[in-house]
């Protein structure tokens, strides 16, 4: 992305990338900015809605979420700058995504200004003449892979679609399951999940995965839990009704399943985190697999496994399928995994509470399966990086099942939960 790295060897002799000359100034004034991350992204707001005041219009009224998610999503591209692969896919993924909040080419150089003004104000020990000049190369190529790629979505697909609720069912006092017809089609593939926005919280998007394989109505089903202070899981759940319109940004997400191989699957679902998990076994059953696959369904207790009864039926069809409930009282889900194993054979998929998948994920590394056939969507959270996007994975309230939003999204929350 940058000047390329060069090349130098560990301990061992084995070569590795030794990082670029912008990346090391980029990282020094990212370290050094740190311990006051809040004042700098506070700064850079308020430096960019007094410098464009149209741009707040683009926002939430609360920015607390968001204020967090810049510095993480800086930090996730300075750590990868020199990735050229991984920036594409990332800084694409944004760039798609920020069509539905209005974004548009002509507010790049905006969010560039007031980025390198409260670098300059905050960074005063590392920030030079050189420092500067390697910011304003990262950021130009940062915003022109993000226009690129919402240009090229722009031709294929729209910003939203309008999607009217058609029935609403309380599984649970906090559970809800709702049926969405799209104003036109919706393309995705089953294990994906989509950005929703409601009418009562204009501009405040939250993440959740779709609960079936693409049907031939074309309705889509989400399973929505009520959290606290989730704005808008609790409208979904307590407030939408039959009727209400949406705002549905387009699909996205990787934990979907390849028909080319007859692997047989092993799906963790806990919670709400169960809705990608039977799409993903509505869709091997639609391919006419035989491929075996295993589901574990978690919940605190069993009236929490509020899809069990659906569970059971498809179990009931379909021979390959063996469902698991594993309440709290018969202990962790991923420790229920590891005692029925072994599972070195299986892809693994994952979807529930971020401590959940990475407690699960960890436990699958440790029972042998190999970490490129585990799949899930908090993929940045559960990085070694450790500084990857926040979004929809850690910092919001309502994190359940899906599964990496991204940071410089406008506020998300995650899926089920």
């Amino acid at each position: 992305m940058m000047d390329g790295p060069t090349s130098m060897k560990d301990g061992t002799g084995a070569r590795i990338a030794e990082p670029s000359a912008d990346a090391v100034l980029v990282r020094r004034t990212l370290e050094e900015i740190a311990p006051v991350a809040d004042k700098v992204t506070s700064y850079f707001y308020a430096l960019l809605f007094v410098r464009d005041p149209a741009l707040r219009e683009l926002f939430p009224a609360a920015m607390d979420v968001q204020r967090d998610r810049l510095l993480k999503a800086l930090l996730t591209v300075a750590e990868r700058m020199d990735d050229s692969a991984f920036l594409g896919e990332y800084l694409g993924h944004l760039g798609r995504g920020h069509r539905k909040y209005g974004v548009v080419a002509a507010h790049y150089p905006a969010v560039g200004e007031a980025l390198i003004g409260a670098l300059v104000r905050y960074a005063e020990r590392s920030w030079d003449a050189e420092t500067e000049a390697a910011w304003v190369r990262a950021y130009t190529a940062i915003s022109q892979i993000m226009i690129d790629a919402a240009s090229q979505d722009e031709a294929k697909a729209p910003a939203w679609w309008q999607a009217e609720v058609v029935s609403h069912d309380l599984r649970t006092p906090d559970i809800a399951v709702l049926t969405l017809r799209p104003d036109a089609p919706y393309p995705f593939l089953a294990g994906q999940y989509t950005t929703l926005e409601t009418p009562w919280w204009p501009r405040v998007w939250r993440h959740y995965s779709f609960a079936s394989a693409p049907r031939p109505d074309g309705l889509l089903t989400l399973h929505v839990k009520s959290v606290p202070a989730g704005w808008v899981s609790r409208a979904l759940v307590h407030r939408a009704r039959p009727g209400d319109v949406l705002r549905l940004g387009p699909p996205a997400g990787s934990m979907t399943v390849d028909h080319a191989t007859d692997t047989g699957l092993l799906c963790l679902g806990g919670g709400t985190g169960i809705a990608p998990i039977k799409a993903l076994v509505e869709d091997v059953a639609e391919h006419g697999d035989r491929r075996q696959v295993d589901v574990f369904y978690g919940a605190r207790r069993g009236h929490d496994l509020y899809d069990m009864d659906t569970l059971l039926r498809l179990q009931k069809t379909f021979p390959w399928l063996a469902v698991h409930p594993v309440t709290e009282a018969q202990g962790p889900l991923p420790e229920a995994v590891r005692e029925t194993g072994p599972w070195t054979e299986r892809d693994a998929y994952l979807a529930g509470p971020l401590g959940m998948v990475r407690q699960g994920v960890d436990v699958l590394r440790g029972a042998g399966v190999p970490s490129e056939r585990i799949r899930h969507d908090f993929l940045a959270e559960l990085s070694a990086v450790g500084a990857g996007p926040a979004a929809a994975g850690g910092g919001s309230a309502e994190v359940g099942g899906v599964h990496g939003a991204h940071a410089l999204d406008v506020p998300v929350e995650v899926v089920a939960q």
